[in-house]
């Protein structure tokens, strides 16, 4: 119950913004003489794997509605418009939100850091703290952060205009809604009632969602205070799982010998991987331990032995991407065009010197020189000099 009420609290916070925005585009178009918008505004809700996220944001944020408050340029559209009722009640409701974002903006800088006085019995007295050099007011917030003041308190004598600017900044609901009825009825007045819909106005954007809050953003299954034996399996399974994922970009690194030369680019790839992994197991580990019994530990084994078999595979894996030298010969010529010469494996000697792969036939035929042989290299083996490529040619190599 208590996830599907902050889950609507969300939405009306995102619906209360678009409501403002909606009814600002009408009154600029109104007082510009121009065609009102085709589209109002409709907030969106993020896809599902993300709706949590979404729901913090739109609660931390107030759902934008501090954003979408009239500035003090359509204050002075409205205030040149001419003198009218209507306008005076607009221009009125525009006053009254931006009294209540000067409260929200205002109201931190009431307070200071101080000094306490550890003789006095009252928590809040003592001396101000020292301002810093460049910002004389001991309410901003360099002064309230940095200061030597070890505590904060309300500066003296304020008290009065906090509870002033409080109220103004939780009076901006009822006064968006206040602003939106008088923009509406100013429209009502110059160009006649709106159109009433055919049927059930079509909702947009969060809107969509109003009465249906559980199913945009499911409750989480919790973690179990205490984990059972099986449960612990299932952690462990995932972990391993989570780790060995995490190697996987150690893993390409070495095979491709460009560890030594980016390894930060490949410890913050892993550490990527490991967070993405944490933060998976953390939202879904509880959904996976809800089988009975013994059966909680099913995920983690199946998890254990997936973790298994990436450990095994992605050295190999890599390897084939990765080769070395000798192995990316073999890949190229003696399991094609050269399966029947003299240059197959069991028949040469080879070394690499430099860049250059030397391969000598055992039979005293012409030694073959290629390029480019680096360890972990992924380009193609290519002929150096006339006499490989006249060897190559013989025996049809591309």
């Amino acid at each position: 119950m208590n996830v599907r009420l902050t889950t609507a609290v969300a939405l009306w916070r995102l619906c209360e913004a678009d409501y403002l925005r909606s009814a600002v585009a009408l009154l600029r178009a109104h007082l510009s003489n121009g065609r009102p918008p085709v589209r109002m505004p409709a907030a969106v809700v993020w896809p599902r794997p993300l709706r949590q996220a979404w729901k913090e944001r739109a609660q931390d944020r107030s759902g934008g509605v501090w954003r979408a408050l009239p500035g003090p340029k359509l204050l002075a559209q409205v205030e040149a418009a001419g003198s009218d009722v209507l306008l005076d009640d607009v221009a009125e409701a525009i006053r009254a939100l931006q009294a209540s974002l000067r409260g929200r903006r205002t109201r931190p800088r009431l307070y200071e850091a101080y000094i306490p006085d550890r003789s006095s019995p009252q928590f809040d007295t003592g001396r101000t703290a020292p301002t810093l050099p460049g910002f004389p007011d001991p309410g901003h917030w360099v002064n309230q952060t940095f200061a030597r003041g070890s505590s904060r308190r309300l500066q003296q004598g304020r008290g009065t205009e906090l509870r002033q600017l409080e109220s103004d900044e939780q009076a901006v609901h009822e006064r968006a809604e206040t602003f939106g009825t008088v923009v509406l009825r100013l429209l009502e007045h110059h160009h006649g009632p709106a159109a009433a819909p055919a049927g059930r106005p079509a909702r947009r954007g969060a809107a969509r969602w109003i009465g249906r809050e559980q199913q945009a953003v499911p409750s989480l299954a919790r973690w179990p205070e205490k984990l059972s034996t099986a449960q612990i399996v299932t952690v462990g399974g995932l972990g391993w799982l989570v780790l060995m994922l995490a190697a996987i970009p150690w893993s390409v690194a070495a095979k491709a010998r460009i560890l030594t030369d980016h390894p930060m680019l490949f410890l913050f790839a892993s550490f990527a991987v490991a967070g993405l992994g944490a933060g998976a197991v953390s939202r879904f580990g509880p959904r996976l331990m809800r089988l009975p019994g013994l059966t909680a530990a099913l995920p983690g084994v199946a998890a254990a032995a997936a973790a298994c078999v990436v450990m095994q595979v992605q050295g190999p894996v890599a390897g084939y991407f990765f080769a070395d030298a000798l192995d990316r010969f073999e890949r190229q010529f003696t399991n094609g065009c050269l399966a029947a010469s003299p240059y197959r494996l069991d028949e040469i000697q080879s070394q690499t010197v430099g860049k250059t792969l030397v391969v000598r036939p055992i039979s005293g035929d012409t030694t073959l020189r290629l390029e480019p042989a680096e360890d972990g290299g992924t380009h193609p083996l290519r002929p150096q000099d006339s006499d490989t490529r006249a060897v190559l040619e013989k025996y049809g190599c591309p």
